[in-house]
């Protein structure tokens, strides 16, 4: 048996074996990479379009398209907005496959729920909650309030204070350059018609009309007047972005009760 004196007396030897660690190693990290695709779950929810048959009238039919989307320009600013501040430091989106974090935040991450995520928020410290699924738990109104002063919601909260995130306007004349970059890692964000139609068939159309790049200012200023996720506050601020984001985490599924042991062959 060769000791470990040996090893750091023959540097011919040592080197050796530090390449056969590193190949290793690196093994480990890239093999994975050619299966990435089985890793991610096929999610499917049913929709309801309305189309016209031969003779005008219209007819409504039901047909399943994926159910994890891209985020929608305000989303994706509002996200931009979560890892500037550092949110990720204290809050992971990952619930783990366990009945504890079951009970406490809901069904455990599916990998689709992350596959449009760059970089993904799993995160590895709970100083605070999981975020995988606060979208929807509480209102706009609790949100930025919670997000201005923790402790005017929560007392015992030990959260830091972003009132500044509700002074701040959002800019967001260069979201299109941003969804353009996204687009070039895969992000199905459509700058032809082309793109366009193959969103429709994969989303629906009112999720594809969100989707399209020359229509993102319209698009984010549509979102953030309709959701109104920064109440009292006159024009977008980051604040309405950053709710925004957290308001549709863990959303875009609803999950059934026998959805666990169909998804548990993938864990």
């Amino acid at each position: 048996m060769i000791r470990h004196e040996q090893i750091e007396k023959n540097s011919g030897l040592m080197l050796v074996l530090t390449l056969v660690i590193i190949s290793i190693g690196g093994l480990i990290e890239i093999v994975p990479l050619f299966f990435i695709n089985d890793t991610i779950e096929v999610v499917k929810k049913e929709i309801t379009e309305t189309s016209r048959d031969a003779n005008g009238k219209r007819v409504r039919t039901k047909r399943e398209v994926d159910a994890i989307r891209p985020y929608t320009p305000l989303e994706q600013l509002g996200r931009n907005i979560y890892i500037r501040e550092g949110c990720y430091a204290c809050h992971s989106q990952q619930i783990r496959p366990m009945q504890d974090e079951y009970l406490r935040y809901g069904y455990y991450s599916l990998a689709a729920e992350s596959q449009f995520d760059h970089p993904f928020q799993w995160g590895s410290k709970r100083t605070g909650p999981d975020l995988a699924r606060v979208g929807g738990k509480y209102s706009n109104r609790w949100q930025s309030e919670h997000l201005k002063n923790p402790r005017s919601v929560e007392p015992k909260s030990i959260m830091p204070g972003y009132p500044y995130l509700s002074k701040n306007d959002l800019y967001y004349k260069d979201v299109k350059s941003h969804m353009k970059a996204l687009r070039i890692t895969g992000v199905p964000y459509s700058s032809n018609d082309e793109e366009y139609k193959a969103n429709v068939e994969r989303f629906g159309a009112n999720v594809a009309d969100l989707l399209v790049i020359d229509n993102a200012i319209e698009n984010l200023e549509k979102q953030a007047k309709d959701g109104n996720y920064d109440p009292g506050r006159e024009g977008i601020s980051e604040m309405a972005a950053l709710v925004a984001y957290l308001q549709v985490l863990g959303t875009m599924y609803q999950f059934k009760d026998d959805d666990g042991i169909e998804y548990s062959k993938f864990r």
